[in-house]
């Protein structure tokens, strides 16, 4: 009995330090064998720095040292173009911002193609910023935003394709002019405005002389119309509490001491 004790106590002083040994040292090594990729990435596999394929999300296994796996985020990217001075079509200088929205279409072009895609992105809208907005005049670039974004999509999403890049979208975010110009464009609105003013003024001015003309007409063709609107006129005048004294005289009058003559 004490024998087997003594066995059992000297296998276990075997088994334990190897137990340790093996979840020190054999763990670490187990997982290098295993990696996991989240749903909205995608692995770019290089074998001896020889591009392999692409692995999905899930579980992958793969051969440490003579197996390197790259993840590469699917999901939409942002990068910020920085306010930067522009020259306008007709030199005007503004500065202008803006934000690319893109992602990942092809992993193993945006591994394999270029260095630092997000950078390069972001350097290349900027000199694509200031081509589209030198070409534009200061009114299109303030009226036509939207179409000069699209436009500025459109060539970048060309330039970045053999990258595995795809621009989403495009949005410029502000464009500042100089204090002069703003004081300039304030002078011209309110120029605009009175213009419009006095427009809408004499317009309204020719409608009135028209229906006024209209009303003398039909005062003149109805016999004793003209005396009614003076009995009007009148009432009108006596609600106001003034010391002046109207005299109204009809124009029938008038016209019957000419007759009379």
């Amino acid at each position: 009995m004490l024998e087997i004790i003594n066995m059992i106590l000297g296998m276990l002083f075997i088994l334990i330090p190897l137990f340790i040994f093996v979840m020190v040292f054999g763990t670490p090594i187990l997982l290098s064998f295993i990696k996991i990729i989240k749903e909205y990435e995608r692995g770019v596999l290089l074998a001896f720095g020889k591009f392999a394929g692409i692995r999905e999300p899930g579980l992958n296994l793969i051969i440490p040292v003579y197996h390197k796996l790259i993840k590469i985020d699917m999901r939409i990217l942002t990068v910020d173009i920085p306010k930067q001075e522009v020259m306008t079509k007709d030199n005007v200088p503004v500065n202008i911002n803006a934000v690319i929205y893109f992602k990942v279409k092809d992993p193993a072009k945006a591994y394999l193609n270029i260095e630092d895609y997000t950078y390069a992105v972001s350097k290349y809208g900027q000199t694509s910023l200031r081509n589209v907005a030198g070409e534009a005049t200061l009114d299109e670039l303030l009226s036509e935003r939207q179409k000069i974004a699209d436009k500025l999509r459109e060539i970048v999403d060309i330039a970045t394709d053999p990258w595995g890049i795809e621009v989403t979208n495009i949005e410029l975010m502000d464009i500042e002019l100089p204090e002069g110009m703003k004081r300039i464009m304030a002078k011209q609105a309110e120029a605009e405005r009175e213009r419009r003013a006095v427009i809408i003024k004499a317009e309204g001015e020719v409608i009135a002389a028209k229906n006024i003309e209209k009303a003398a007409k039909k005062l003149c063709s109805v016999r004793g119309a003209l005396h009614l609107r003076t009995l009007y006129s009148l009432n009108d005048v006596s609600s106001d509490q003034t010391n002046t004294i109207n005299f109204f005289v009809p124009v029938e009058v008038l016209r019957a001491v000419e007759e009379v003559d």
